[in-house]
């Protein structure tokens, strides 16, 4: 090959590389961070719902929430896994899950990011009156 060709072998193969690490949302990046949505007081026997509202700047297949966890009393209750070819659809998301009231809960959840990690663990008590 000539110089010529590698130089723009090299020169294509660099304006590709900074076109997929240049991807809407990844100047702003930023941790994954969560906050818990359930009521504050549910009878036992009830069931009820918990949502996730799920923040990252620049969700792309370079750079995106990893996995999001929900703990209840301290024990994994629901994971759910990210990827490079199955990122979430939106900078903000929500998941949801539901869960039988068996007495008081204390709920955590965390959100991590594939290269910046996560905000911190978000905590939401549920009573039983």
């Amino acid at each position: 090959m000539t110089f010529k060709i590698q130089k723009r072998i090299f020169f294509f193969a660099v304006s590709t590389f900074m076109v997929l690490l240049w991807v809407p949302g990844q100047a702003h990046a930023d941790k994954s961070s969560v906050r818990i949505e359930a009521p504050t007081q549910a009878p036992i026997g009830a069931t009820i719902p918990i949502t996730l509202h799920v923040s990252h700047s620049g969700n792309n297949f370079v750079h995106h929430t990893d996995w999001v966890v929900v703990k209840i009393n301290g024990e994994e209750a629901k994971r759910w896994e990210f990827g490079m070819f199955s990122t979430p659809d939106n900078e903000n998301f929500t998941l949801t899950m539901t869960h039988a009231m068996t007495g008081p809960i204390e709920i955590e959840a965390e959100a991590s990011c594939n290269i910046h990690g996560s905000a911190g663990i978000a905590k939401h008590s549920v009573g039983v009156p």
